[in-house]
């Protein structure tokens, strides 16, 4: 998969693009990363990629024509106008970042993983000229109810949610199907038997993970939970379930009235 960032700071990327599952991906070769300069498709000598709004207001937006070229450089052709635009590329996401977009979830995440390509808008100042999302991008998405200043980070956190759910980027596989907002079921597996329960109706995507303990079992007085060192696979998948449903009812229990 090819991940495309378009954005007005491009050193941004340098140390996120690191470390971790994201350059393992990398050196695999599972991904490949683009990192592109918005402002080299700026058509005057200062490289000015944003103008004032019609109509008036604070702050300053993302001009199309910059835009625009740039998408059309990395796709290697044009998307067309206003008499006839271009058929989308089904294995292609162009996606702007923006706080107006839809959210992003982990259902999306797993779309997109789908996917050969994802070219990234990063939005700055007080957004992008409308044109962009209505005609250049195929999704608007937001990763939360907040504002930040600029769509660089949010895009990062979409390519590391996506690429940890390729084929060979995780060493164990289930890592990305037992987890907070995996599918429908949590499993446990040993060398004897695999046990699965599925979780409860309305909340198959999205309950919160269990919680997990590791050594030492006694740690300042708190004690691992005696189930978990029992032995019985059975019980340790009851108690994993409940506590997961608990977590989610005190954390995020609008996840829950999700239907």
């Amino acid at each position: 998969m090819r991940f495309d960032f378009i954005t007005i700071f491009p050193e941004f990327f340098g140390g996120p693009l690191d470390y971790g599952i994201v350059r393992r991906a990398h050196e695999a070769d599972l991904i490949q990363v683009h990192v592109q300069d918005l402002r080299e498709f700026a058509g005057d000598r200062h490289r000015t990629v944003d103008d004032r709004p019609f109509g008036g207001g604070e702050g300053m937006v993302l001009k199309p024509e910059p835009l625009f070229e740039a998408v059309e450089s990395l796709l290697g052709r044009s998307v067309g106008d206003a008499a006839k635009q271009s058929t989308a590329d089904p294995h292609t996401a162009v996606v702007l970042m923006s706080a107006s977009g839809r959210l992003f979830d982990q259902e999306m995440a797993r779309k997109y993983s789908q996917l050969q390509r994802i070219i990234l808008i990063c939005g700055r100042y007080e957004g992008v000229d409308e044109r962009v999302a209505e005609h250049l991008a195929t999704e608007e998405v937001s990763i939360g109810d907040f504002v930040l200043s600029g769509g660089e980070l949010p895009a990062l956190l979409v390519m590391d949610a996506v690429t940890r759910l390729l084929p060979g980027a995780l060493g164990n596989e289930a890592s990305s199907q037992n987890e907070s907002f995996s599918a429908s079921s949590v499993s446990l597996s040993s060398s004897a038997t695999t046990i699965r329960f599925a979780r409860e109706p309305g909340a198959l995507k999205g309950v919160l993970d269990f919680p997990h303990y590791t050594r030492p079992a006694e740690y300042r007085g708190w004690k691992v939970p005696e189930v978990l060192i029992g032995g019985n696979h059975a019980e340790v998948a009851k108690w994993r379930r409940q506590q997961a449903m608990k977590k989610t009812r005190r954390n995020r229990p609008d996840l829950l009235a999700r239907e």
